[in-house]
């Protein structure tokens, strides 16, 4: 099958400590109010759907994966029955894991900061002559969609299908990645914006659906497409840039 032998790499991907940090502010909650067990679970479900669309993880989320679940049996455990850690002198075997996320935390503010002055800063030219129309440029949507965002809504796609159709008849796969590239560009024109959930109305298989998610990171990847979102918590649009 096409979609276990394609194998996913992008640049779009960010770390172990970006995705805690995304399910932390999807909940909606503090980081020093984390629950190790729901948290957890909910970064294993990214990973399994990680797993099954072949994206090529950095071994930190594995590591990251291993770490969480030894935290989890740790808060299980009563006080007197947990194992002795040498570098760590709290009865909560979360506070570390909690120290690494407001250190970085810190660290990607002042990053964000930093490429926010540096734009401000390229609008003065000192001693410059006068200032050529340039083409707008694109800014990020409203809702500052990540790669954890398109990955969720592909989660929720996937389990609308499951439940909406049965798998006990087998349906040979008839698509790769590279027929899902190909139509996705013939359908959409540039500068043409679709529902993301649109893109599997017409799936029959749940490979397909697979295969035309990958088709989609495939094109973002080649810079042809990209994620918008107009309103906060709206439908996630597709876009095909006009230009490349």
């Amino acid at each position: 099958m096409e979609e276990t032998e394609y194998k996913v790499k992008l640049d779009i991907f960010e770390g172990p400590l970006d995705l805690l940090l995304y399910l932390i502010k999807r909940e909606e909650l503090d980081i020093t109010e984390v629950s190790i067990e729901k948290i957890t679970r909910q970064y294993l479900d990214y990973i399994e759907t990680f797993r099954m669309l072949n994206i090529d993880l950095a071994s930190e989320f594995i590591v990251m994966a291993a770490n969480l679940i030894y935290l989890k049996s740790r808060t299980l455990l009563p006080k007197q029955e947990r194992p002795p850690e040498e570098d760590i002198d709290e009865d909560d075997p979360r506070w570390e894991l909690i120290r690494q996320l407001i250190e970085y935390k810190k660290f990607k503010d002042a990053a964000s900061y930093l490429s926010i002055r540096e734009q401000e800063q390229e609008d003065y030219f000192p001693h410059s002559p006068e200032k050529p129309e340039l083409p707008p440029v694109e800014t990020d949507p409203v809702g500052e969609l990540s790669i954890f965002d398109l990955i969720q809504a592909f989660q929720k796609v996937l389990k609308r299908f499951e439940a909406a159709h049965d798998f006990g008849q087998i349906v040979d796969d008839r698509y790769t990645v590279s027929d899902k590239v190909e139509y996705l560009l013939a359908e959409m024109r540039p500068g043409q914006s679709r529902r993301f959930q649109s893109l599997f109305e017409n799936a029959t298989t749940k490979s397909e659906v697979i295969v035309t998610f990958l088709a989609v990171l495939e094109l973002m990847k080649m810079n042809q497409f990209r994620v918008r979102q107009d309103l906060l918590l709206g439908d996630i649009e597709i876009e095909r840039r006009a230009t490349v």
